[in-house]
């Protein structure tokens, strides 16, 4: 299976620099133009499915995505972005003064285990993306799909589809909208296109 991993488009949120896990905050008016693009550089590839996360930004995103195909989206809950708890919506300046410590246990090698305040473990968010991914895969044998994601989770996915520690995962960069394709072939997993944005390119 080839998968394209497209991380949703630009939200208020991302615009503000604010922690953003769960709130269901839809695409700002740029995020939609990203969707759109997105949707224009995949409708030549041969998609079969399109997968998404359960939030609007998501769906939003991947519904650009699915529509030149003639496609409905699927959602698939283990796409659905960390839980990062009380954090949310946070400016990163008031998390460090709620959670003294947080930000620099969550940077250090041992970061992947520490559970957010209320939330989860990034370890249990890559466990749960990776099983979703493989249960794509075994839908889709020989096909090509889409799944729009977020960033923890398509991070989280890359290092394992690199060998990485999930620790590590702050050495790759995956932008707003952009687009990763992986190769699940039979005796391996290949990364073919990292954090690909040409697509967002002013014409």
């Amino acid at each position: 299976m080839r998968l394209f991993l497209v991380r949703h488009g630009e939200t208020e949120s991302n615009r503000l620099n604010l922690v953003l896990g769960r709130d269901d905050v839809p695409l700002n008016e740029r995020g939609l133009w990203q969707a759109e693009r997105v949707g224009q550089a995949l409708a030549r590839e041969p998609l079969a499915a399109v997968y998404s996360s359960p939030l609007r930004r998501t769906l939003d995103t991947a519904r650009a995505v699915a529509a030149p195909h003639g496609l409905a989206v699927q959602i698939e809950q283990g796409l659905v972005e960390m839980d990062i708890g009380e954090a949310d919506g946070l400016t990163f300046a008031e998390v460090r003064s709620r959670y003294p410590g947080l930000l620099e246990a969550w940077a250090s090698e041992e970061g992947p285990n520490e559970p957010m305040p209320g939330g989860e473990r990034l370890v249990d968010v890559q466990e749960r993306a990776w099983a979703a991914v493989q249960d794509i895969a075994a839908r889709h044998a020989d096909e090509t799909v889409a799944a729009v994601a977020h960033n923890f989770v398509i991070l989280s996915l890359l290092v394992r589809v690199l060998g990485i520690r999930l620790g590590q995962f702050r050495r790759l960069r995956h932008s707003l909208a952009a687009v990763s394709v992986v190769d699940f072939l039979p005796a391996r997993v290949l990364l073919v296109r990292l954090n690909d944005t040409c697509h967002l390119e002013a014409d």
